[in-house]
Formats: structure tokens, sequence, C-alpha cells
């Protein structure tokens, strides 16, 4: 059995085969998700996981040098982002329009759909490498 936190077969899969630059997403259970994009569905109700507990997990496993955020999420979830941001003291958080992140998930590895229904908690994560 694992040591660390992530159980999950699949997302730990999705990170182990991550290269520099690859994109993961972190989504709330609205993002829509592109039919070529891989969904790991994480969702079991409202809430559960949320997506700062998934998030957090995740950290845990990948190494990240940039993470991607919808400029929305500043005055419609600042909550959100003010996780988001102690989350990554030392990562750039960079802000896009919704429709661009949107966009930008046709290029991932995988979305990942947690069951958080608190509009704009999606986020975009670069893979960094480790040395």
């Amino acid at each position: 059995m694992k040591k660390t936190p992530l159980l999950n077969a699949a997302l730990s899969e999705v990170i182990a085969s991550l290269g520099h630059g690859d994109l993961l997403v972190i989504a709330d259970a609205g993002l829509p998700i592109p039919p070529e994009t891989p969904r790991i569905d994480l969702a079991l109700t409202q809430g559960v996981p949320s997506f700062i507990e998934t998030l957090l997990v995740v950290l845990q496993e990948m190494q990240v040098e940039r993470a991607v955020v919808a400029q929305e999420t500043r005055e419609k979830s600042p909550q959100i982002l003010k996780m988001i941001q102690s989350a990554f003291p030392e990562v750039n958080v960079q802000f896009i329009s919704h429709d661009q992140l949107k966009e930008m998930t046709h290029q991932a590895r995988a979305v990942v759909r947690t069951g958080e229904f608190t509009p704009y908690a999606n986020i975009i994560l670069s893979a960094g490498v480790v040395f």
C-alpha cells in the first residue's frame, strides 16, 4: 500500500506520468470537460470531496511550477482564491478569463472533477520538475 496520502489509482497514475509543463486540472462539479480529455471523477455528492481537499492532496504528490485560475474567482469566490494562494506561497498564480481557462482544459492530460459547488473553484496546474 502507498505511503503517500493519494489513494485514487487513476489520479496517482496521471500524476506519475506527467512531464515538465504538462497540465492537470482540478475542477468544481460544473466545469465542462472536453470529450477528448480524460476525466477522473471524484465527485460523490455536493461538497464531497471539496476543491481545496483535492488540491492539497494533489500537491503532496505533484511538483507544480505554475497555476492558472480564472480572474472571475477574485470577485465571485474570494475565499477559494485565498485558499489557493495559501497553498502556493512560492508558485506563480496566473489569472486568465474563465473562457480561456475552459479552452485550456483541451490541452490538459486530465481533469479531476470534485464535488465542489462553489463557482469558479477551478485550477490548472503545470507540472514542474524536482531537479
